[in-house]
């Protein structure tokens, strides 16, 4: 089993590091060629062929190595977090919350009214009102990994991106009470059960205990670091954090009748938010973690290449309405960031472009589609639906946010490439 995992573990960077290498040529970012990777060494290609040492051969396989997305979605919360400066939030704070919210209410209004109006069209079999519903809320979740790394990658830097990632963390806990309002909406109409506690108290919960031990976490970071004065072992006390806030963020418990969980974003978000306000070497020893962390990204997509359902092919009108939940899911990001930042008076590059960045959709949708589950078959017909949409959206998303910055003025185009100076006798490779 330990060399299967090992295996595993150097099949995927081996496969991610190859394709990034195949998708340069054709300029597109690195993450569509970590998914494109995962995708080929996954059960439903390479993993056909159930060889072990060159794809995996089963679904089951993939979900062994799930503990590496939960460590490299902390790492990216954590990274998120710096985002969240208070120097920075005074330019951009109020924007960022206005956009946030509205952009991912709006979205939710437009697949709702698309949905619920095909339900009408196809029947309570094929559409039930309570996915529709219920998928409406799920498309106001945004995909903050990809979003990250196509900024990093081509070191994005502007109006635009200082307003993209605060929006792109906040619309976690935007999403969350949505989805709450929205499946206890859908839970009534299913099983006629309704609870203004699981509606209302339990989201709210949610997200304040999140905030409230990222900050406590944050805040005992900072106050270790000041016992050590190596870099080194600084840089391994954030690290530990990180695996220890992911570690808490796995808790559950009740409090009387009210549930409470935890987000793993929300808390290592906030983590990084606290440390990065009141640790005077944060900024050294957040950019150092970022270099420590880039295999375990590499990682993280690839296996959410390999993890994709290709199996909602196989049903035709999970296809139909799969292509209406991305059309309207698409249109209510665009437009509803367009108008939302109008409202705030952004720039018109902001206004133009910023929609386009939002388009990506993976974990947070993908966990909410999981909890819908618990409704029976309707459930079931949400999960394909969503599989189908983060399909699509995974693989064309990091290529539009990179068109949208590079339209946006974010990223530069290299005019030039830097000419390296080689000792004699050597080639260039």
């Amino acid at each position: 089993m330990e060399m299967e995992t090992l295996l595993g573990i150097s099949i995927a960077l081996m496969a991610g590091l190859f394709m990034s290498r195949v998708v340069k040529p054709l300029k597109l970012p690195a993450v569509t060629g970590y998914l494109v990777a995962g995708i080929l060494i996954g059960p439903y290609c390479l993993g056909q062929l159930g060889i072990e040492g060159i794809g995996f051969t089963s679904v089951g396989a993939v979900a062994d190595l799930s503990i590496l997305n939960d460590v490299a979605l902390g790492f990216i919360a954590f990274a998120i977090g710096d985002e969240f400066r208070l120097s920075q939030l005074k330019h951009t704070g109020k924007q960022a919350t206005i956009i946030g919210i509205l952009q991912a209410v709006v979205t939710t209004l437009v697949v709702d009214a698309a949905l619920i109006g095909l339900h009408f069209v196809l029947g309570e079999d094929k559409l039930p009102i309570s996915s529709a519903i219920i998928l409406g809320a799920i498309a106001s979740a945004t995909a903050p990994a990809a979003t990250l790394m196509v900024v990093r990658q081509y070191k994005a830097k502007g109006k635009l991106t200082n307003l993209l990632l605060p929006i792109v963390a906040l619309d976690d806990a935007v999403g969350l009470i949505i989805f709450a309002v929205s499946f206890g909406v859908a839970k009534a109409i299913t099983l006629g059960e309704f609870s203004l506690v699981s509606v209302l108290v339990d989201p709210i919960v949610e997200i304040v205990f999140s905030l409230l031990l990222g900050a406590v976490l944050g805040w005992g970071l900072s106050f270790s670091e000041k016992f050590f004065n190596s870099r080194s072992k600084r840089q391994a006390i954030v690290i530990t954090a990180i695996f220890f806030a992911v570690a808490l963020s796995k808790l559950k418990f009740h409090i009387g009748p009210v549930h409470v969980g935890f987000s793993p974003l929300l808390v290592c978000m906030m983590l990084g938010t606290i440390f990065c306000n009141i640790c005077d070497f944060s900024a050294n020893l957040m950019e150092k973690t970022d270099r420590w962390t880039a295999p375990l990204f590499i990682l993280f997509f690839v296996l959410s290449g390999a993890e994709l359902e290709f199996s909602v092919f196989t049903d035709i009108s999970i296809i139909g309405i799969g292509v209406i939940y991305i059309i309207t899911r698409s249109l209510g990001k665009y437009f509803g960031a367009r108008w939302s930042s109008v409202l705030v008076k952004s720039e018109p590059n902001i206004q133009k472009y910023l929609g386009i960045t939002l388009l990506p959709q993976a974990g947070v949708a993908l966990g909410m589609s999981i909890t819908a589950m618990e409704i029976g078959e309707s459930g079931i017909i949400i999960r394909n639906i969503v599989l189908f949409g983060v399909l699509i959206y995974e693989l064309f998303g990091p290529t539009l946010t990179k068109i949208a910055l590079t339209k946006s003025g974010d990223i530069q185009p290299k005019e030039h490439k830097e000419k390296v100076a080689l000792p004699k006798g050597r080639d260039a490779v």
